[in-house]
């Protein structure tokens, strides 16, 4: 963490005393948001399955003076989502934001080629946590009339050789839109934003180990590494901007759309993702 996420160093306070769940923040995108909403004056969970990286972030977000603990869980399950609100209500009173940011792709292949077993386990790292996540805390915003979810999205729903997760990432886009309109009544606002291609140095894989070699599963590597610079290929044909995004740059939309600065915004997706179309 740089002086310049020092939340003394920050011009805005937008997220003043608000209570920041931010699931998969012990790395990427997730570590980047954590940072950013602690930045803005948030007081953070860190909810991870993995503790050494959820420490980590704590570790860097506490040495900047942000309030923040671990919520070391399992979020494929809902008995997982619903503990890491529980720690959260039970540190900090309740949860005024909750960013679903966990998931992320495992295997790079046409979907003919995946095996039954591969197509669960991308379902079960990318839709289901931010599914359970999102019911897990509607309750308490409902009683409390307020609250902003803002979900992971990703422009691999017109992409190659990610079905699964393709798929998953278009759930995500469906239940937004489902949520925003049954709980804005209550004072609830849900939206969603979408990468593009995001330069991620620090990255690792919560749910299993995996080497770039191995995200096309039993194929011949040559074969697999073949689809996967196809597959980025076209990432980067799509784009306007011609660069990989950074983690702090989809932060800075999850952290617009968590303040009052998006109080009539719902429903909505920012596609940060340099013009991918």
């Amino acid at each position: 963490m740089t002086d310049q996420l020092d939340p003394k160093a920050a011009g805005a306070r937008r997220l003043k005393d608000k209570v920041c769940v931010v699931t998969g923040a012990g790395q990427g995108i997730g570590r980047a948001i954590a940072r950013r909403l602690g930045q803005e004056g948030g007081k953070v969970v860190v909810a991870e399955r993995v503790e050494e990286t959820a420490r980590k972030t704590v570790g860097e977000l506490t040495d900047h003076g942000v309030d923040a603990i671990a919520a070391l869980v399992d979020l494929s399950m809902y008995a997982g989502a619903e503990d890491m609100i529980d720690q959260a209500e039970t540190a900090f009173g309740r949860v005024d934001v909750l960013v679903n940011n966990v998931g992320g792709t495992i295997w790079m292949k046409p979907f003919h080629l995946y095996s039954p077993e591969e197509v669960e386990l991308e379902l079960e790292r990318s839709l289901k946590p931010t599914l359970w996540g999102c019911r897990a805390v509607l309750p308490g915003m409902m009683e409390r009339k307020a609250g902003s979810i803002i979900n992971l999205g990703s422009q691999s729903v017109r992409g190659l050789y990610r079905l699964p997760y393709a798929a998953s990432k278009g759930g995500i886009l469906a239940l937004t839109k489902v949520l925003a309109m049954e709980y804005g009544r209550y004072g609830i606002r849900v939206n969603t934003v979408s990468p593009g291609g995001t330069d991620i140095s620090d990255r690792t894989t919560s749910r299993l180990t995996i080497r770039p070699g191995e995200m096309a599963g039993d194929l011949p590597e040559a074969e697999g590494n073949a689809y996967r610079e196809e597959m980025f290929d076209d990432i980067g044909n799509q784009q306007a901007i011609r660069r990989r995004g950074l983690p702090d740059e989809q932060a800075a939309a999850v952290a617009f759309l968590a303040s009052e600065d998006a109080s009539f915004v719902t429903g909505d997706v920012i596609n940060c993702s340099g013009g991918q179309s």
